[in-house]
């Protein structure tokens, strides 16, 4: 199994707070499930007896007798460890029926350290914030990271600069499970003789099918009761289209109403939030950086793995919006609360902040005309307060370093760590 090292050590920073219920969110098939057996076997690799491991996942038909509140919290409580204190991993438990009151009640055993994972926002948006409000803490898990990609493919990866391999991650994208058929290989592997659609070999293509249609099916349509699907997938391919650029419920609304399918603004607003339910689009709201407040409208979205994306639109040309999707999700792996900026009539592609400081940041393919470094530097040259504003780029360091109080950055090395904001 693949180390995901980041949020394995988040899981064990929290272990033994039993005081906590550890929540791991995420789109499916982004490895949830994995963490939780990395956890487990960390937890026996440092003295923890099995009987003290208690895992269930409710994806798996053993477990499927337990439907209910008091169901879990009869088995857990019966099946715990006599004595010290026992591990629950459970997995996908937003099967079980009002699982929130087992969980609540559950954690007030002391001798029980709680680990929950769920592939949609309800379970964080409903009852259970109400139940547990200040009593959880929640680990983001997104596909992998650059980095993490590259770890993955190992140290047997065919010979290929790290710009090829970069080239393969935003056609590819992070899923977890495209390594366990192909590992590293990609589309020059055993796969390489395959049939290939839109520049992804058709395993690869069904795999991220099968990833979309399950997302789709069982955390938007069937939680949802949708009955309009066409609307939906409409919906889905405009902002896959359109990942990086500011749009609204509105101006999607109109769009489609324009193409023979009149909706309404509220609908599509919706059905937009549903799908941020489900980790498959993240909305980035507009910051106005003079009076220092969020807009209400206009925001942009970026899609959760760019895989998804290649499979549902395919060859992408705007090769910029692809690079401030992937920017975009390192700024949150590291910690930041992100927003676009506004200046006056300017944007600022990123605000990065966190407790201890604030980043402006602009993404670009690459700074070599002079009419796209005008461009891309004329927002931060106008920002006159004292944080650190950066340009990140394709282009090697060389171009400038500093100008006018403003580092340039090449994207690579900032996604493997060879550069910090």
């Amino acid at each position: 199994m693949f180390e995901r090292d980041f949020y394995l050590q988040r899981l064990v920073s929290f272990r033994g707070t039993a005081e906590l219920i550890k929540v791991i969110t995420g789109i499916r098939r982004c490895g949830k499930s994995s963490l939780l057996e990395l956890y487990s076997a960390y937890l026996a690799n440092h003295g923890v007896k099995n009987s003290s491991i208690l895992k269930i996942n409710f994806e798996d038909l053993e477990w499927s007798g337990i439907g209910s509140a008091s169901s879990l919290h009869d088995f857990i409580k019966k099946n715990k460890a006599k004595r010290g204190k026992t591990y629950v991993l459970l997995d996908e438990v937003q099967k079980v029926n009002e699982w929130e009151k087992a969980v609540n009640s559950l954690r007030l055993d002391r001798n029980l350290d709680l680990y929950i994972t769920g592939s949609n926002t309800y379970m964080l948006n409903s009852s259970l914030s109400t139940l547990l409000s200040g009593r959880y803490v929640e680990i983001k898990m997104l596909p992998l990271s650059f980095a993490e990609f590259l770890v993955f493919i190992g140290k047997a990866r065919p010979r290929r600069s790290r710009e090829e391999w970069f080239e393969q991650y935003m056609t590819q994208g992070g899923f977890p499970g495209l390594f366990v058929f192909n590992p590293g290989q990609g589309n020059d592997g055993p796969l390489k003789n395959r049939p290939a659609q839109n520049g992804l070999s058709l395993l690869f293509r069904e795999y991220l099918s099968g990833i979309y249609n399950t997302v789709v099916m069982k955390d938007i349509i069937t939680m949802n009761q949708i009955r309009d699907v066409d609307i939906l997938e409409k919906i889905i391919l405009f902002l896959a289209d359109n990942i990086g650029y500011v749009v609204s419920a509105k101006k999607i609304a109109d769009y489609l109403t324009s193409t023979g399918r009149k909706v309404s603004s509220y609908t599509v607003d919706n059905y937009i939030k549903m799908l941020e339910n489900a980790y498959l689009f993240y909305r980035v709201r507009r910051s106005d950086i003079k009076g220092k407040n969020l807009l209400s409208t206009n925001d942009k979205f970026f899609i959760v793995d760019l895989g998804l994306r290649w499979f549902l639109k395919g060859k992408q040309t705007d090769f910029g919006s692809a690079l401030e999707n992937i920017v975009y999700f390192e700024l949150l792996r590291k910690g930041y609360n992100v927003a676009v900026g506004k200046f006056d009539s300017l944007e600022i592609d990123f605000v990065a902040s966190n407790e201890t400081e604030r980043i402006y940041v602009q993404v670009t393919s690459t700074m070599a005309e002079v009419r796209v470094r005008e461009r891309e530097l004329l927002p931060l040259k106008k920002i006159r307060d004292n944080y650190k504003k950066a340009v990140l780029s394709m282009d090697p360091p060389s171009p400038f370093t500093d100008i006018e109080g403003i580092f340039h950055y090449n994207i690579i090395d900032f996604l493997l760590g060879k550069a910090r904001l």
